[in-house]
């Protein structure tokens, strides 16, 4: 129901103007309109109209309608904005109303039974938590995008409307420092923000408490009468509290608290909030500050470490190309990954464990996706989001032409058919925006490789190595020797990091420097790929890479780990062979050299089952790698007919990239010295006098 008020809004002219003299922007908030035609047209079914009285969007008060004798309902909250209430899963779980009419009588309007908060529950890594009056108030500041970066923000549902479930939520804050108290300038809000204060400050002494001062009444009647710049100050310029009913006493160096008569209303209001003991302790550092982790030298290695304790086994180069290619879901440009292997090697596996690391409220996981579903999304429902997709083989090929659509335009527009408030249907454009980034995992990787623009293709690593890998890994879990809790840790911490990393746009002065080989299919579109990761790993070194006018610099440094990281998709570019089929090769290479063999020596030294391995045959017949002797009534035998190179191509391609990077590490020192020794002469001059 929330998303259907929420495609409400672009068909409401009266909703728009009035969120447009609110000074609030559709486009950059969750918010809905009911027009309270929900329940009528199409949609209207009896499972629609059960559940809407039940949660009560419907109430039956006997209406029947005279010309059809129909059972009539009255729609609650009628033309009223909407706004969802989220539970700790982010799950809608309530819904709150603001009547765009100036009806001084009823203008906010609850479900029953209310539950969640506005606008969710804050992160786990939260410090600093701002707490506005009303919701209006929390969703003006929501959209300016530094404060969504830098604080945590929660409504409460007026000055009496901190309830229990905000202040559970704020019990699970381990880090956080510091509350803001947004409220209201009248009286009501002052003795709130008081109140609160004291509460607070008895169940951890050690929370700064803070408050902002408005030049209006409230923050949206601030934001409707000045630019969003001004809660920037505003909040630089916050005045700290000291509760008034905590009394400091100085006793053999040790700082106690005296509380007022109000402590026992005040610990039955937090039962449960487990108030820490009231005495001055020592600060404890931070042992995991992200903000440090990504301060490190040899950050991405420190990093493939902590992936490969989440749960991550081998694959190392694979692992950090596909994280790298999932956080770009906060770019202007992201990018996406196909991960290709036989069935069972671990594709869907790898995509799934890598999703775990992002914050789950942006990651969005699909078994199939529909031919028609990606064109129901809202219009902002896909902006900055995670797609996985399980099972590209399985999608039909309308909904694979509307996902390369969506990926090589980051949006899709579709004519849909309406019904305006005559119930006649009409025409309408309809948009969805998608900046996302998607991983994704198929056993036929060529089939996509050309068709996907900004996608790489990764191969699983299906070599007895590996599998001895992730066996022993499995043992040592059911023998009870890998923690747990050390896993969900590192999956926390990698969340965090990902919180901590901000958007910029990059400048590589060494684009035009550092060339792919010539013998890359796709090279253009590879180009733009390699520089793509480049930026993402300067991205990634944002607490280390120097900025000029707002652009992170990319070093030398990150293009060598782009070209380490992303070597075995630049094989896969030049290779004719897919990373499956390129493996069964070499396995057989290997086995058989000049012999000639049959698909049951094939099948016992691959360990491959009968339909798969005979795909693999066929096609290098087909690519005349292999040569197929005899008759079908007989069986056939097979031979290596053609027997590359492909450990040539990897060196010689090595030596060429580690050519032209140590040339870029000599041109920049002598650049360097050169610009010392100009220095030099300039101090050595004489001076005219």
């Amino acid at each position: 129901m929330f998303q259907y008020f929420r495609n409400a809004i672009n068909n409401s002219k009266p909703a728009k103007e009035y969120l447009e003299k609110r000074g609030l922007d559709f486009t950059r908030i969750e918010v809905g309109y009911n027009s309270a035609q929900f329940h009528h047209g199409e949609r209207k079914t009896e499972e629609l109209l059960k559940q809407a009285l039940e949660v009560g969007l419907l109430q039956d008060k006997g209406l029947i309608n005279s010309r059809t004798g129909e059972k009539g309902y009255s729609p609650f909250a009628k033309w009223c904005i909407c706004f969802a209430l989220r539970n700790q899963k982010n799950e809608v779980t309530g819904l709150y109303f603001r009547s765009i009419l100036n009806d001084d009588k009823a203008k906010h309007y609850y479900l029953k039974n209310r539950s969640g908060l506005y606008p969710n529950y804050p992160r786990k890594e939260t410090k600093k938590l701002i707490l506005t009056e009303a919701i209006i108030d929390c969703a003006s500041l929501l959209q300016i995008k530094e404060i969504r970066d830098n604080y945590s923000l929660i409504s409460c549902f007026g000055t009496n409307g901190l309830n229990e479930e905000i202040l559970h939520s704020i019990k699970n804050l381990s880090e956080l420092e510091e509350i803001i108290f947004c409220f209201d300038q009248d009286d009501a809000g002052k003795k709130a923000v008081e109140k609160y204060a004291n509460e607070f400050k008895i169940y951890n002494p050690k929370f700064k408490i803070s408050t902002v001062e408005l030049p209006n009444n409230d923050v949206n009647e601030t934001l409707q009468l000045h630019d969003e710049e001004i809660f920037t100050k505003l909040l630089e310029e916050r005045i700290a509290l000291q509760s008034p009913n905590l009394i400091e006493k100085n006793s053999k160096n040790e700082a106690k608290f005296i509380f007022s008569n109000e402590i026992e209303e005040v610990k039955e209001r937090v039962t449960g909030l487990n108030p820490v003991e009231i005495t001055e302790e020592k600060p404890v550092k931070s042992v995991s500050n992200p903000t440090d982790f990504l301060q490190q030298k040899e950050l991405l290695k420190s990093l493939n470490k902590l992936i490969e304790k989440s749960g991550i086994i081998g694959e190392e180069n694979s692992r950090l190309l596909l994280f790298l290619i999932t956080i770009s879901y906060l770019n202007k440009s992201p990018l996406h990954g196909i991960v290709q292997g036989s069935s069972g090697s671990g594709k869907t596996h790898i995509i799934s464990r890598i999703a775990d690391l992002m914050p789950q409220e942006d990651v969005l996981r699909f078994t199939r996706i529909t031919e028609s579903s990606l064109y129901n999304w809202g219009e902002f429902d896909l902006f900055q989001k995670i797609i996985i997709i399980e099972d590209l083989d399985g999608l039909k090929e309308d909904a694979l032409y509307a996902l390369r659509e969506f990926i090589s335009n980051q949006v899709l527009r579709s004519s849909v058919t309406i019904k305006d408030k005559k119930g006649n249907n009409k025409s309408s454009h309809k948009i969805v925006k998608g900046q996302f980034s998607s991983l994704s995992a198929t056993t036929k990787g060529e089939l996509y490789e050309d068709n996907m623009n900004r996608s790489f293709i990764v191969a699983i690593n299906e070599s007895e190595e590996q599998t001895e890998k992730i066996i022993s890994y499995q043992n040592r879990r059911n023998a009870g020797e890998i923690d747990k809790s050390t896993q969900e840790k590192a999956i926390g911490f990698i969340q965090k990091i990902i919180r901590n990393l901000k958007h910029y746009d990059v400048i590589n002065p060494y684009a035009t420097q550092i060339q792919l080989p010539n013998n890359v299919k796709n090279k253009r579109r590879l180009n733009e790929m390699f520089q793509a990761i480049i930026k993402q790993i300067t991205i990634i070194h944002q607490y280390q890479r120097e900025t000029k006018e707002g652009f992170l610099i990319t070093e030398i440094e990150d293009i060598e780990n782009a070209v380490e990281i992303l070597f075995e998709s630049i094989i896969l570019k030049i290779d004719e062979l897919d990373g499956s089929l390129r493996q069964f090769f070499e396995q057989l290479k290997k086995a058989f050299k000049e012999e000639s063999f049959t698909r049951f020596d094939a099948m016992e030294v691959t360990g491959f089952k009968k339909t798969q391995l005979q795909f693999y045959l066929n096609d290098l017949v087909r690519l005349e790698y292999l040569k197929q002797i005899g008759f079908a009534n007989k069986g056939f035998r097979y031979k290596i007919s053609y027997s590359d190179n492909i450990q040539k191509v990897r060196k010689e391609l090595k030596e060429a990239f580690a050519k032209q990077v140590d040339e870029l590490k000599l041109n920049a020192t002598e650049r360097k010295r050169t610009l010392n020794g100009s220095q030099a002469n300039a101090k050595a001059q004489p001076t005219m006098v």
